[in-house]
């Protein structure tokens, strides 16, 4: 069983599989091609939940994850072959990446003798399944959704009770353990962690969520988002959770993990979209290079505080309230007029559950340049954006601390030029009304 982005043993068809068949090897490959571009806080997530993974496998008995390094189709024709494997389990990877991979690793298999072996994926309903009247895949997401929840899905399976497990002899390598940058704190990682993160958030968060998720100074998503990256929990589990649930937050929960497989469909689709504009035209929109004030955007101190808040809890935790990441996109796009694949880079550099699909295609809602995107001359104003959705200033006083004091700074969203130089906060580093009239000149002319 070669575990990917299944870091489970409750409800993992492909491990369901493995087991019925005879003895198993649980496999997990550290692939460079992969592990090199991850930033710090995947890097440690994914550490701490293969970690997890292994605990879990021996308190079933078995001698734990057995963990190498380097190109999988290399390393798993090898592992295949040291305990005499007839086939290889995985759960199919929809990633533009994932699938040259696993072709490769299926004809490097083959040579061998041995089969690759598809069952599940990440996803609910697999990419390229939904299609439309022509046979072509949806480009708007309601009528996507519309007929992604009419899709049969198979119950969530219990965890095997038993199963032979096997180990290799050699070539085997401890877990990585990469030190954390000062300051970054990530949520504890595996399959228990998830659960009861999950379950706090049904008896507590999930009925209010249409109306709590939009506010960032509040405990009010679920956080399953890192969770769902790695496999710690299959969708199809939340769903069934929900199945009994009427109300208009549980509505909204699972048209958001609707969202999340529309933007896989795309990918799947159109794999040069992790990269490029699924609307060419708006590559030819003039573009800023990125600079001092792309800088000053990594690093929150734009003078904007919503802005700056967002960036900065990117640093702090490895996450971003959803509502704030759109805030600060538009403003590096349309504000900054940087282009969204340096946004995206820095979003997947420091998310812990940065996913290629959902982050990119993200970005290129805000630029205009997507599915179903948000209109370029919708610009959102980062002033009136925070007084909206933070009306107390709790988000921008929990992470800017210069602005934290009432009694200092009375208005968090909107400080004055003597109240920023009394606390060390700067000044906004454009000015907002004439951005938006540059960002809406630019976009006139490829109209």
């Amino acid at each position: 069983m070669w575990f990917r982005r299944d870091l489970r043993l409750r409800d993992n068809p492909a491990l369901l599989e493995a087991c019925a068949e005879g003895a198993v090897l649980p496999l997990f490959v550290l692939d460079p091609h992969l592990w090199g571009p991850s930033g710090p806080s995947r890097r440690a997530y994914l550490a701490a939940s293969l970690r997890s993974l292994d605990a879990s496998l021996r308190e079933l008995g078995a001698p734990g994850l057995q963990v190498v390094r380097g190109d999988p189709v290399r390393r798993v024709p090898l592992a295949a072959r040291a305990v005499g494997a007839e086939r290889v389990h995985v759960a199919a990877d929809f990633g533009p990446y994932g699938r040259r991979r696993d072709r490769a690793v299926e004809e490097a298999l083959a040579a061998a003798g041995v089969e690759l072996v598809r069952t599940g994926s990440p996803y609910v309903v697999p990419p390229g399944t939904v299609t439309s009247g022509s046979s072509d895949h949806y480009r708007v997401f309601t009528p996507f959704y519309r007929v992604w929840e009419q899709q049969d899905r198979p119950a969530p399976q219990d965890a095997p009770d038993h199963a032979d497990w096997l180990a290799l002899d050699e070539g085997t390598t401890e877990v990585p353990d990469p030190r954390l940058p000062t300051g970054l704190e990530l949520p504890e990682a595996g399959e228990r962690a998830t659960r009861e993160r999950w379950e706090e958030f049904l008896e507590h968060g999930v009925d209010d969520y249409d109306t709590a998720r939009n506010e960032p100074g509040t405990d009010g998503t679920s956080r399953m988002s890192v969770h769902l990256k790695y496999g710690e929990v299959h969708p199809r589990q939340l769903l069934a959770d929900l199945a009994a649930r009427r109300s208009a937050g549980a509505a909204t929960y699972r048209k958001e993990l609707g969202w999340r497989e529309f933007y896989a469909d795309v990918l799947w689709h159109q794999p040069r979209t992790a990269r490029e504009y699924y609307k060419t035209q708006y590559a030819s929109l003039a573009y800023d290079e990125p600079g001092e004030l792309f800088a000053a955007w990594q690093e929150g101190r734009t003078g904007y505080p919503v802005v700056d808040a967002g960036m900065r809890q990117l640093r702090s935790v490895g996450w971003m309230h959803n509502r704030v990441r759109m805030i600060t996109a538009s403003f590096l796009v349309k504000d900054l007029h940087v282009e969204w694949q340096h946004g995206a880079r820095h979003f997947l550099h420091w998310l812990c559950d940065g996913d290629l699909a959902s982050n990119n295609h993200g970005w290129q809602w805000v630029a205009g340049s997507g599915t179903d995107p948000s209109p370029f001359f919708r610009v959102f104003n980062p002033t009136g954006q925070g007084r909206r959705f933070d009306p107390d200033g709790a988000y921008v006083r929990r992470w800017v601390p210069e602005l934290a004091d009432p009694a200092r700074v009375p208005d968090p969203h909107e400080p004055s030029s003597e109240v920023r130089a009394a606390v060390g906060y700067p000044e906004p580093v454009v000015d907002h009304a004439e951005e938006r009239r540059e960002a809406l000149a630019r976009w006139e002319h490829i109209r």
